[in-house]
């Protein structure tokens, strides 16, 4: 063993028993582990439906497993019963405990992510198209601790280090290879440090279930709350307005006014100052202004003062991939959101004297309502809604006092919702600081 792969670390918290004891071991990933290939198979060759063989696109890495991927509870597409299975590299079928890397992707915090398998329960699983499969050579690690090992600080960041690209970053297998790797030798450790960040896993994922079934519980109250086609009056009204008229038959244009953004030219902006909420801001369905903040100067409040977001204004993304439904999101602005504007494909809805601003919100993420929008023709590749197309969609509305009604009632749901989500934010911050002290943060031997 050379020098550099002599070098020990410890991290800055042990559990009593490991104090002062062994120290972690600090050694060249293709010591531990080994690369074996991968296929290639794109998404059109894949299925959700049926097929023999399981497929991990890099994709799914990005977007859906956590630290653990167990084959019994993921969802993951089959190879296309189509191909034939001939064509599948039988050396690329994965093992249990095997590391799955995505090797690419447009944002540096995504490059290399990876996956440990486990509960594989002798289903046939494959790496596919953009994935790099590690398998372990002498099986220095145990299971589970894999998973949690390349999410540390200290292996993202020679990750992060190794990547290559522009606009869409990338890891090879041979540059994985340049990474250190650093882990206890003693396996009781290992176990240790698995059971306690695999009990703040199930304590997440318990409660993004519950996440779940309050999403469920008010999608299920929309459906009985607002009418579906064809009906004038919805399945359920509050018992005081069992009597009254049929709901309204109208258009957007007649519950509020919209406010196009405006085409701000890149030569203004600035490094600080009011940050410009564009379409990316409205991501999946809620208002992420950390999502690659641009600001103008200050004094543009008051030079475009129409153009001036304000807390608790309704706001909607106007552009999109044709088929993809990823726009017609309607957020509410948070109430300590402040220095924000307007830019163009956003669009500001300012609720009309017959409109309840909080029934309005909830009305536009009906089902019915975003069928009519998704079904408006808006090009071939990008989808544009137009303020045109959008004040001309047909809704159907009660008074002011029912609007209310319906409107408190699900807010307070959303409240369930927003508390829930914070409480899960809570909970990942935890463990994220219990991986920060459980790893060593640096692979320097002077930390």
């Amino acid at each position: 063993m050379n020098k550099q792969e002599a070098k020990m670390l410890v991290p800055e918290l042990r559990f009593s028993e490991f104090i002062g004891g062994i120290e972690w071991q600090r050694t060249p990933f293709n010591k531990i582990y080994t690369l074996k290939p991968t296929n290639s198979l794109s998404r059109d060759k894949l299925n959700y439906d049926s097929g023999s063989v399981k497929n991990i696109h890099y994709g799914d890495i990005h977007t859906k497993f956590s630290t653990l991927f167990d084959v019994t509870n993921e969802y993951v597409p089959f190879v296309n019963p189509t191909v034939s299975l001939d064509k599948v590299k039988k050396e690329t079928y994965c093992q249990e405990g095997d590391m799955i890397f995505a090797d690419a992707s447009e944002d540096l915090n995504d490059v290399g992510k990876s996956i440990e398998l486990i509960n594989l329960n002798e289903e046939k699983l494959i790496s596919g198209l953009h994935t790099i499969l590690a398998r372990q050579i002498n099986n220095n690690l145990i299971k589970g601790f894999g998973g949690y090992l390349f999410k540390s600080s200290a292996i993202r960041k020679q990750i992060k280090k190794e990547a290559q690209g522009t606009k869409v970053l990338g890891i090879s297998a041979g540059r994985i290879c340049n990474i250190d790797i650093v882990y206890p030798t003693d396996q009781v450790e290992q176990q240790k440090i698995v059971g306690c960040l695999s009990s703040m896993d199930d304590l997440i994922s318990a409660n993004i279930k519950k996440l779940d079934l309050f999403k469920s519980y008010k999608k299920g109250l929309m459906q009985r709350l607002f009418p579906v086609e064809g009906e004038t009056v919805p399945k359920f009204r509050f018992p005081e307005f069992q009597e009254d008229i049929e709901w309204s038959k109208g258009y957007v244009d007649d519950l509020a006014t919209l406010i196009m953004g405006n085409a701000f030219k890149s030569s203004h902006y600035v490094k600080n100052g009011v940050q410009l909420v564009r379409m990316g801001n409205l991501y999946q369905g809620t208002l992420q202004l950390s999502r690659l903040p641009i600001y103008l100067p200050h004094y543009y409040e008051q030079e475009y003062s129409k153009f001036v977001i304000k807390p608790l204004d309704l706001l909607m993304s106007m552009t999109g991939t044709v088929g993809k439904e990823d726009y017609g999101f309607v957020v509410q602005v948070p109430t300590k959101s402040n220095h924000l504007m307007l830019n163009q494909r956003v669009v500001k809805l300012n609720p009309k004297k017959a409109c309840v601003k909080e029934f309005l919100l909830q009305l536009l993420k009906t089902d019915y309502f975003l069928k009519s929008l998704y079904s408006l023709p808006g090009g071939t590749k990008q989808a544009n809604l137009s303020g045109a197309q959008l004040k001309g969609l047909g809704i159907k509305y009660p008074g002011l006092k029912e609007q209310k009604k319906i409107a408190d009632y699900l807010s307070s749901i959303d409240d369930l919702i927003t508390a829930q989500i914070s409480k899960i934010d809570s909970f990942k911050n935890h463990k994220n600081g219990l991986m920060q002290q459980l790893f060593p943060t640096s692979v320097d031997s002077d930390i």
